[in-house]
């Protein structure tokens, strides 16, 4: 299992001195929630945040653009280099032209879907993708509930790209209580926000949901 750190759920002024501590073998990423308060109410960051937490950092990045319109926004992450730029498959009609300008930056291409977006969204798209987000919350705020649902969708989605090489990453209500289950439905990464943060210790607490998850 690898964790993305959702340095949404961090106290952003206390990150220039937390981050140069993270260690890779407990943080494989560092999660960036870029929110434009249009797609989603809230507003968070973009690419100038982006860029200095790029300078604190070797932890490779994960974009995550829940943004309208995001052929429009994507370019600015490309000097970054992001391990993956995700989208959501609800924000564009040019998913494929996307993706295709997503792979040729250099990034991963990954598509995001919502708790109410059925799996067959993207069902036409797969062989453009590297890593499908699976949004386990309503997107725009953390510390929420893990959506009923949630365990159901995984298995859906885990079935549909098997043998495209996709990996398969769980975003929302991650914490001690079921990352194991998530390890053995076939999740790759999971992005943890306050499940990560709240013990003040996310070098730990990385290390602690790993060995969690190995059960």
């Amino acid at each position: 299992m690898k964790i993305s750190a959702s340095i949404l759920a961090a106290q952003i002024t206390g990150l220039a001195a937390e981050m140069p501590g993270y260690k890779k073998e407990n943080i494989d990423f560092i999660h960036m929630d870029v929110m434009d308060g249009n797609f989603v109410p809230q507003i968070s960051f973009g690419e100038a945040i982006t860029k200095e937490v790029k300078r604190l950092t070797e932890i490779p990045l994960d974009v995550h653009l829940m943004v309208a319109k995001p052929e429009d926004h994507v370019h600015k992450y490309f000097e970054f280099k992001p391990y993956c730029i995700t989208f959501h498959i609800e924000t564009t009609h040019f998913a494929v032209r996307l993706a295709e300008e997503i792979r040729k930056s250099g990034s991963k291409v990954g598509v995001s879907l919502n708790p109410a977006t059925p799996p067959e969204a993207i069902s036409t798209i797969l062989p453009y993708l590297d890593l499908v987000l699976l949004m386990t919350v309503d997107p725009g705020f953390y510390g929420q509930s893990f959506v009923k649902t949630g365990f159901e969708k995984i298995e859906k989605i885990r079935k549909m790209t098997q043998g495209y090489g996709i990996e398969l990453e769980v975003d929302g209500g991650v914490n001690e209580s079921n990352i194991k289950q998530l390890s053995d439905l076939g999740v790759d990464i999971c992005v943890v926000g306050s499940g990560l943060y709240k013990t003040g210790n996310p070098n730990e607490q990385g290390k602690k949901l790993k060995e969690l998850a190995k059960g």
